[in-house]
């Protein structure tokens, strides 16, 4: 892992939770098992494709690219598919568990929140530029995220979950591990396994919710 950063206020904490979905995934070793033609996952039913899977990953490093540095951003998130599977298992995961809960994200929401984290950031060209590099996220990419965050937020609120402190992150903790449960999750072999515990791919850290927070550290994408 790269050295973590502490953010300058409450509101650059915005993204931590998307940072977390891609930094927070180690190296998978390939495991046998069904075969899962044509889909990374499916979750509840549907099918996550490969197709879009590498749609994403395919994105982010034609961005890379074009960017300063670029060598570093690539050699920093070698484990992009599964970052980008871990993020879209857990968008299901929460649209369900938020569906359950009655409370969802709108557009204007999630405009206002991303002109917010924009303004915190130094402009819309700062917060595409700290994106990338710290969340391997392109510029089409943004706004699910702010979606994601604006969305666990509400979620947080709806089951009493304060995310603030341990108790509250434990209570949203396990209404996301019951929708995990309740969706069952099948995860292509080639990508890992997905863990409804700790609601992530992989043997990641439980700590994820804690990213939620605006007085945590967010943590950029590593060696994983």
């Amino acid at each position: 892992m790269n050295r973590l950063k502490r953010p300058n206020s409450r509101h650059r904490g915005l993204f931590s939770l998307s940072v977390a979905l891609v930094a927070g995934v180690p190296l998978l070793a390939a495991c046998s098992g069904a075969p899962h033609p044509g889909a990374a996952a499916v979750v509840g039913g549907q099918r996550l494709t490969v197709a879009a899977l590498q749609g994403e990953v395919d994105d982010v490093r034609t961005a890379q690219q074009a960017s300063p540095g670029s060598a570093q951003l690539i050699s920093n998130s070698p484990q992009l598919s599964q970052a980008k599977l871990n993020g879209m298992i857990f968008d299901r995961i929460l649209d369900r568990a938020a569906r359950d809960a009655g409370v969802s994200a709108s557009r204007h929401e999630v405009q206002t929140a991303r002109q917010q984290a924009a303004a915190q950031s130094g402009g819309e060209k700062q917060l595409q530029a700290s994106l990338l590099q710290q969340g391997a996220l392109t510029p089409g990419q943004i706004d699910e995220a702010v979606r994601r965050d604006v969305l666990m937020s509400k979620l947080a609120a709806a089951v009493g979950g304060d995310t603030t402190t341990p108790a509250g992150q434990q209570k949203l903790l396990t209404v996301l591990t019951k929708t995990s449960k309740d969706l069952h999750v099948d995860v292509n072999p080639r990508y890992g396994t997905w863990d409804d515990a700790k609601v992530a791919l992989g043997s990641t850290r439980t700590d994820w919710i804690k990213q939620v927070s605006g007085d945590t550290q967010a943590q950029e994408p590593s060696d994983m």
